[in-house]
Order: C-alpha cells, then sequence, then structure tokens
C-alpha cells in the first residue's frame, strides 16, 4: 500500500516481514479499503526450501505484499540473522482473526481448495463462530492452471471480498499469483495450506504449550508421519543458515 512500508528479514533470500499478528490484522483493514488484490504468503522453513530448488515459487515470494513468519524456524534464524522478527504469525491462528475481520467490516469470504466437501465444511464452523461472517463461496476445485478461468469466474461472480485458497504450497501461491489480476473483487488472497483442516477437525493443532515452545512440526509429523519426506528440510535449512551466519 502506498506510503506504508514493512521492514522484512532477507532470509535465503526469501523476505519475511517484521510484523506481529495484530498489525498483520491492522494491515489487512488498510488493504481491503483499496482496489487491489494483495497476496499474503504465510512463510515457514519448508516454503523457504522449496524456493531454493523452484525459482518461480522464489520470485512468487518475493513479489508477494505480505509475507508474514508462520514458522518458528523463521523466528530462530532471524535471530542469528541479527534481524529478530517480533513473533510467529501462524496462518493457522490467522484464519480465525481474518474471518472476525470478515465479519465486523461486512466482507464477505471465499474458501477455495482442501478436499470436497471441506471448505463447505469449515466454512459452517466460521459462520457458528461468527455469526455476522458471510460466505460469499466454497469450491474444492484443483490448482490445475487449465481450471482456472471457470474458477475465476465462479469467484468474481459471488463477488467475494477476501479469498482463501487452500492447495498447499507452492501450488496455492502460484494460484494467486496468476490470476490475481482476474480476480474483479477481491481486495486479498491468501494461502492457506491445511487450515481448513484445522479449522474442521480432520487435522489437530499440538495443544498450546508445545506451539510456546516451537515444537508444533514434530507433532504434526507424530499425528502424520507420511510428512517425513517434507520435515527434511528443517534440517536442511538449519544448515543452511548455521552456514550462512559463519560465513558472514
Amino acid at each position: 500500500m502506498k506510503g506504508t512500508t514493512i521492514d522484512a528479514v532477507n532470509i535465503l533470500n526469501v523476505p519475511v516481514h517484521l510484523i506481529t499478528m495484530d498489525q498483520t490484522i491492522a494491515w489487512v483493514e488498510g488493504a481491503m479499503a483499496h482496489h487491489h488484490t494483495y497476496q499474503i504468503a504465510t512463510v515457514n522453513p519448508e516454503f523457504v526450501m522449496t524456493a531454493q530448488q523452484d525459482p518461480d515459487f522464489l520470485t512468487i515470494l518475493q513479489s508477494a505484499d505480505l509475507c508474514l513468519p508462520d514458522g518458528i524456524g523463521l523466528v530462530w534464524a532471524s535471530r542469528l540473522l541479527k534481524k529478530p522478527l517480533p513473533e510467529r504469525v501462524p496462518g493457522s491462528d490467522l484464519v480465525y482473526r481474518l474471518a472476525q475481520a470478515c465479519a465486523d467490516h461486512g466482507w464477505r469470504l471465499f474458501l477455495l481448495g482442501a478436499a470436497p466437501g471441506v471448505a463447505e465444511e469449515a466454512a459452517a464452523v466460521l459462520k457458528n463462530l461468527y455469526p455476522a461472517l458471510m460466505i460469499a463461496g466454497t469450491f474444492a476445485g484443483s490448482p490445475d492452471p487449465r481450471e482456472d478461468q471457470a474458477l475465476v469466474e465462479r469467484i468474481n461472480q459471488s463477488e467475494a471480498d477476501m479469498l482463501f485458497v487452500a492447495y498447499g504450497a507452492p501450488r496455492q501461491d502460484k494460484w494467486i499469483n496468476r490470476n490475481r489480476n482476474r480476480l474483479t473483487t477481491i481486495h486479498l488472497a491468501i494461502g492457506v495450506g491445511g487450515s481448513l483442516d484445522f479449522i474442521t477437525g480432520r487435522s489437530v493443532r499440538a495443544p498450546r504449550w508445545i506451539q510456546n515452545l516451537g515444537l508444533e512440526w514434530l507433532h504434526r509429523l507424530f499425528k502424520e508421519p507420511w510428512r517425513w519426506r517434507r520435515m527434511l528440510a528443517l534440517p536442511q535449512f538449519a544448515w543452511k543458515i548455521i552456514k550462512l551466519v559463519q560465513n558472514s
């Protein structure tokens, strides 16, 4: 937004903004007042490591309007890089704050992605939590570029103001990036990963005390052991940061 500059720490060429949860909501409120489609990315170490091998994804993160520090590993890395992030801003918590903001301001929310039926169920849960929330639409769809036109038309026809995209990274972020200029009514689009599964209870987040210890990734690995290959990004990320600090 014009006149609004948020400082960022560069973590392996990925900008991560120095921002708190409350500041994020304030930023969103400002963004929603503009006739522009802003993109938020919820960055974690897996994003950063994927971006090292995927130049298109790296460019998308570098051009996103806001890159939030979703992973505790980023907070740790920022401290070693002498530009500490103020706090972690988990996407799984942010979706509730954004839904509440939509209810408070009368913004219409569209939920796109996840498995068939999940978006509808998540919408019902959010509507129960925030009765004033207006759900513009829900649809599973697909991140396949061949479906872009139909999805864009569906979202535009819904006259939604805000869009959650739950295709997982980097597909959700690429979807937003290539379609954002065609989303005529959307002011803000954000990739929410598995957040809709958390909202519906299909996936269970770690207890708050485990989150506070920075071990939410370990809890998720225990609950979803099939993610072990993706979790290899964490030690790789840590090693790259340590080498970077040592060589600086």
